[in-house]
């Protein structure tokens, strides 16, 4: 009687503690996938923050071009300062309008530079400085790196968030307060691709 009393206890002893592991690696994995993500965050605000420190220098670079148009040059100082001044931690990165208002800022600092480097087709001798096409390469370089970053984010984010919305993963990430993150998304428009006319 007792051994069969003994026996039933060392079987659910031995459930919990199956059970138990289970659920340690379970939240172990979910740390290290959440870990991932902070380090693939911390990626694309390295490269965003490259291409925010380059700025000054490039509308320095521009300003000293004779009669270059003030109102590019405002806006593209006007754009950063507002890009730069929403911070992201990885914590936020759960809450969709947080992300989406750091896409957009970033985009319309995207669109302030582009028109920049637009409006200095009308400046040749600003073109063939030095200083300013080493600036213009290192920021191609830079919109190249926050794509690659991004992309790698948004493939961590993909994996961090299946494991935890997995069953049986989902109910330790809701115990464990494991919330899926945000990725980025395409820009408005990038559906469709740009018109080319060489007609003109």
């Amino acid at each position: 009687m007792r051994s069969k009393g003994a026996i039933a206890i060392l079987v659910v002893v031995l459930l919990v503690l199956f059970a138990g592991c289970a659920g340690c690696s379970t939240y172990n994995s979910m740390i290290g996938a959440e870990e991932q993500v902070e380090e693939s965050w911390a990626n694309v605000e390295t490269a965003y923050q490259r291409r925010a420190d380059l700025i000054p220098n490039l509308v320095n670079t521009v300003r000293g071009a004779a009669d270059f148009e003030q109102e590019t040059l405002e806006s593209v100082t006007q754009a950063r300062a507002n890009a730069t001044s929403i911070n992201l931690s990885a914590d936020d990165l759960t809450d969709p309008a947080q992300v989406r208002a750091f896409q957009e800022a970033q985009s319309q600092l995207s669109g302030a530079l582009s028109r920049l480097l637009a409006v200095s087709e009308n400046y040749p001798q600003l073109r063939a400085t030095e200083a300013f096409r080493d600036l213009q390469a290192q920021l191609e370089g830079t919109e190249n790196r926050i794509n690659v970053s991004r992309m790698d984010y948004n493939e961590t984010v993909r994996g961090y968030n299946t494991q935890v919305r997995r069953f049986p993963a989902n109910v330790f990430a809701g115990i464990f307060g494991f919330e899926t993150r945000t990725p980025f998304e395409a820009e408005a428009g990038a559906e469709q691709a740009p018109t080319v006319d060489f007609s003109s």
